[in-house]
């Protein structure tokens, strides 16, 4: 690539190779010219040590053949905070090109020219990608750095943090996964795509892919709760007469919905008819649990629902998940109580994980799931790799620990 050691190369040479970067890079050639001009300045730079910084050093280009030449100019206009040149007097420029500068300026040049194309192709990669924000997409996993996965999503790399992680999954080397593409953010190492596999969204979205009456509007989703890696709740009615809903999203023999199952790593998925009963979609949401006393306060959206007591644990559900997701689903805040009326449950429909009901401060319940640890039970499990964190204070110590007691002795009465 030595675009500047020869000053008599011809216009079609010179052209070619740039037309040929751009092309195979998918960036624009001023881009590439700009980066040559940078480059030279900085080699130069490089080259001559300290400069008079009176005067605007600047590269004439001769986009014709690459001829090169440097130029200072006295300094009218700059900015007193960053210092940036504003104005210069081209008039009273000069060439300070030394004797041999293309030759010496060269390797420095391409390697800040290959930096700067690398950068223009990223850019070009965020700037497609950011018109799909929402999408999904299927991702190959290339590596793992720390607790996050770098995914190849086809023309860049994307980056799923812990939290955007489901629960329970493990990757592997050239995995593929279906991803939604959640946003382009900000880091210290420039602008990265983000993808995730833990929002509701990415449930939408393949149901979407599955189901032809979804993506063609005959069947709506309503709503949809979700807890990544375990279990999903969502509602579903038809904008079209003679439609079923739930059958649509099932297909025959389950195929659809064991499509996107399969997808999901095997999260179990329920799927509820939506109804603007909201005591026939309570009754649904909190399924399989039955014989249900349910209490509606539609001014408060509070909801009490009474259980039989062999009823309990399924209206409730492991670690309290069941009604966790039904009051997501429906928007009540729900107080599940015993045949005797004692208090079992209570949920406002905010929790996002079980955890979430043990009133944790917000550092410990970030910490707790970047290490996949939002169930009691997975605090007992685990509970070497949380007990003795430093990032854990002491008062949600105590917390986490009394939860932990409490849950082994139910275990122990019960036989387990």
């Amino acid at each position: 690539m030595a675009i500047v050691q020869n000053a008599n190369l011809s216009r079609t040479e010179f052209a070619a190779a740039i037309n040929q970067i751009a092309t195979e890079r998918k960036i624009d050639p001023a881009d590439i010219y700009e980066a040559i001009r940078q480059a030279l300045v900085s080699a130069y730079r490089k080259q001559m040590g300290d400069l008079d910084e009176s005067f605007y050093y600047y590269v004439d280009l001769d986009e014709n053949n690459g001829a090169a030449r440097i130029f200072k100019a006295p300094i009218i206009k700059q900015d007193a905070e960053n210092l940036e040149v504003l104005e210069w007097d081209e008039k009273k420029a000069e060439d300070v090109t030394p004797a041999g500068f293309g030759r010496i300026a060269a390797q420095t040049a391409k390697q800040v020219i290959l930096q700067r194309i690398r950068r223009s192709e990223h850019d070009t990669i965020i700037a497609a990608y950011r018109d799909r924000i929402g999408e999904v997409v299927t991702g190959q996993v290339l590596r793992m750095q720390g607790r996050s996965v770098i995914m190849d999503i086809g023309r860049g790399q994307a980056v799923m943090p812990p939290e955007e992680q489901m629960r329970g999954e493990f990757y592997r080397l050239n995995q593929r996964l279906a991803v939604l593409i959640k946003e382009i953010s900000e880091t210290p190492h420039g602008e990265q795509i983000i993808v995730t596999r833990a929002t509701a969204s990415l449930v939408s979205k393949l149901f979407e892919r599955e189901v032809p009456e979804v993506s063609s509007g005959a069947v709506e989703i309503v709503a949809i709760a979700r807890e990544a890696g375990v279990r999903t709740k969502l509602t579903v009615k038809s904008t079209q007469d003679g439609v079923d809903p739930v059958g649509s999203c099932v297909g025959q023999r389950g195929v659809r919905v064991q499509k996107v199952i399969e997808e999901l790593n095997n999260e179990k998925v329920d799927i509820i008819p939506f109804s603007a009963d909201d005591r026939l979609l309570l009754q649904a949401a909190l399924a399989p649990a039955e014989g249900l006393k349910i209490d509606i306060d539609s001014k408060s959206r509070l909801v009490t629902v009474t259980a039989p007591d062999d009823q309990l644990s399924l209206v409730i559900g492991r670690g309290g998940q069941n009604v966790r997701l039904a009051a997501k689903l429906t928007g009540y805040q729900i107080t599940v109580k015993s045949a005797a009326g004692q208090v079992q449950s209570a949920v406002t429909g905010k929790e996002d994980y079980e955890i979430d009901t043990f009133d944790l401060q917000a550092d410990t319940r970030e910490v707790l799931i970047q290490h996949k640890l939002t169930t009691l039970a997975d605090l007992v499990r685990f509970r070497d790799k949380w007990v003795n964190m430093n990032e854990i204070n002491e008062v949600d110590q105590k917390i986490l620990l009394a939860k932990v007691a409490e849950y082994l002795e139910q275990e122990t009465k019960r036989g387990v």
